[in-house]
C-alpha cells in the first residue's frame, strides 16, 4: 500500500495528489490533512499510516462518488458557476433561488452590464440555474448517520444503521438519486421493493428499515436536495399497501422472570463468582438498563448519598437519571476494583465489558430460555405494581421511563427522592428474600 505520510512541524501529514482523472472535478491539486499524531509519539509512523490509510481510503470514496452516475456534469456546471461569479465579483450561486430578491438579480445583472455576458457559466451565476451536484440515497445515509451519531446514547445504533441499510436499502435504492425517490410511482415502488421481501418474514426489522429510510429521506428534504412527500412515510400511505407490523408478527417481550423467583435466583447467583455475575445483580437491584451498568463509571457514584447519576448522554429518554443505592448494591461497588475507569471493568485494560457479559452468565445457569438481562426491568416493573402501593409514577421514575412533565414535577418535590430510596430498599429486601 502507498504511503502517503509526510513529516512537517513535528507532525505526521497525510499528502497525495489529485488523481488526472479526477483533476477536473477536484480543484485541489494537492490534498494534505494532519494525522494529529506527532513524530515523537510515532517516530516509525505506524499510527500515523494507519490514519493516513483511513484518510486515503475516504478520499478515494469522495471522489468516486464525485464521477459516479450522472454527478460529473454536474459538479463540472456547478464549480464553472461559482468560479465565474468569483471572477465577475458576483455572489456565488446558492442553494435555494427563491431566496434570492428581485432587487439583488437586478443588481447582479448590472454588475455584468458592459462585460462580456455571453459566458455561459456567468449565466448561470446569475440566475443560480446551474445544476448542482446530484446525491443519492447512500451518500444521504451515511452523512445523516454521521451527523446523528453524537446524539444516540448507545454506540451500537450507527453499526446497527449502516448494517440493516447495506443489507436491505442499497441494494435496491443505494445508487438511485434522493430527489427521484418520490412518494408517487417508482419512489414507492423502490421501497415497495425494498420492504416487501422481509415485512412477513423478518417484520420487526423490515419496520426498522422502513423507518429508517423515512428519517433520511425527511433529512434529505431539509437539506434541500429532495421535495414531495416522503414515500417511506407509514401513516396515510405505506399503511395501505403493506398489514400492521402487530397483525403479521406480534410483538416479542423480553422475557422476563417471574418475580416470585427473584429470592431463589438472586441467592444461587451470588453464588457464581466474576464481573460478569456481579453486573447482572447490580443491574437486578438498581433495575437499570444493560448499556447504563456496562458503562457505568465510578466517578458517577456518590456514596456519601448513596447515589449513581447517569449522565443525559447515556439515557434512552436523553435526561440525567439518578439512582439510590441499596446496602446491596452499594456492597458489590465497594467490591470491585477501586482503580478502574469502569465500574464494572472488562477483560481488556481502560475498556467495558462485553456487552454479552451478563446473557453468558444467565446462559451458565441455565435460564437463556427463561430471562434475559432486560427482561428484570420487567420483573421490577411487575413487582412494583402488584406486591406494593407504589405510584404508577414512581415505578415508572425508577426505570427512567418519561412520565408526563406536571406529574414528574410534582414527584420532584419534597420527599420524592426518599420515597424512591425507600422504593429500592425494599426490592432489595424481596430479592434477599426478607
Amino acid at each position: 500500500m502507498a504511503d502517503y505520510t509526510v513529516k512537517r512541524d513535528g507532525l505526521w501529514r497525510f499528502v497525495r495528489r489529485v488523481p488526472k482523472e479526477y483533476a477536473a472535478l477536484d480543484p485541489r491539486k494537492i490534498v494534505q490533512h494532519s494525522t494529529g499524531v506527532r513524530i515523537g509519539d510515532d517516530p516509525r509512523g505506524i499510527r500515523a499510516r494507519k490514519i493516513a490509510d483511513n484518510l486515503n481510503a475516504a478520499l478515494e470514496a469522495h471522489w468516486r462518488n464525485l464521477v459516479e452516475g450522472q454527478n460529473a456534469d454536474a459538479v463540472r456546471n456547478y464549480e464553472a458557476a461559482r468560479q465565474a461569479a468569483r471572477r465577475l465579483r458576483i455572489s456565488e450561486p446558492i442553494a435555494d433561488a427563491a431566496q434570492r430578491t428581485i432587487a439583488e438579480l437586478l443588481d447582479r445583472i448590472e454588475k455584468l452590464e458592459g462585460k462580456r455576458a455571453d459566458d455561459r457559466a456567468a449565466v448561470l451565476a446569475v440566475y443560480d440555474a446551474a445544476p448542482k451536484p446530484g446525491i443519492n440515497f447512500r451518500q444521504c445515509a451515511e452523512r445523516y448517520i454521521e451527523a446523528h451519531k453524537p446524539g444516540w446514547s448507545n454506540p451500537k445504533h450507527a453499526s446497527q444503521w449502516s448494517s440493516t441499510l447495506a443489507t436491505y436499502a442499497y441494494p435496491i435504492i443505494g445508487n438511485v438519486a434522493v430527489d427521484k425517490i418520490g412518494a408517487n410511482g417508482d419512489g414507492t415502488d423502490l421501497i415497495m421493493r425494498v420492504l416487501t421481501p422481509i415485512w412477513y418474514t423478518k417484520t420487526e426489522t423490515a419496520s426498522r428499515v422502513r423507518g429508517r429510510i423515512e428519517s433520511i429521506l425527511d433529512w434529505a428534504k431539509a437539506r434541500g436536495y429532495r421535495d414531495g412527500e416522503n414515500p417511506a412515510r407509514w401513516k396515510g400511505h405505506l399503511d395501505k399497501l403493506l398489514p400492521a407490523k402487530g397483525k403479521v408478527a406480534p410483538v416479542k417481550h423480553h422475557a422476563a422472570l417471574p418475580y416470585v423467583d427473584v429470592p431463589g435466583f438472586m441467592e444461587k447467583l451470588r453464588a457464581v463468582e466474576g464481573t460478569a455475575a456481579r453486573a447482572l445483580e447490580f443491574t437486578i437491584l438498581t433495575a437499570a438498563r444493560t448499556s447504563e451498568v456496562l458503562l457505568a463509571k465510578r466517578s458517577e457514584i456518590d456514596l456519601k448519598a448513596r447515589m449513581w447519576t447517569v449522565p443525559a448522554s447515556r439515557m434512552k429518554g436523553r435526561r440525567e437519571h439518578r439512582v439510590p443505592l441499596s446496602d446491596s448494591a452499594i456492597a458489590i461497588i465497594k467490591a470491585m476494583p477501586a482503580d478502574a475507569e469502569y465500574l464494572f471493568p472488562g477483560a481488556k485494560p481502560g475498556k467495558p465489558m462485553s456487552n454479552m457479559a451478563m446473557q453468558m452468565t444467565l446462559r451458565r445457569m441455565g435460564l437463556a430460555d427463561q430471562a434475559v438481562t432486560h427482561g428484570f426491568r420487567s420483573t421490577f416493573r411487575d413487582w412494583g405494581a402488584e406486591t406494593g402501593s407504589y405510584p404508577n409514577e414512581l415505578l415508572e421514575m425508577a426505570i427512567a421511563h418519561v412520565v408526563d412533565n406536571k406529574v414528574e414535577a410534582a414527584y420532584r418535590r419534597g420527599d420524592m427522592l426518599a420515597k424512591r430510596h425507600q422504593l429500592m430498599r425494599d426490592w432489595e429486601s424481596f430479592c434477599n428474600g426478607g
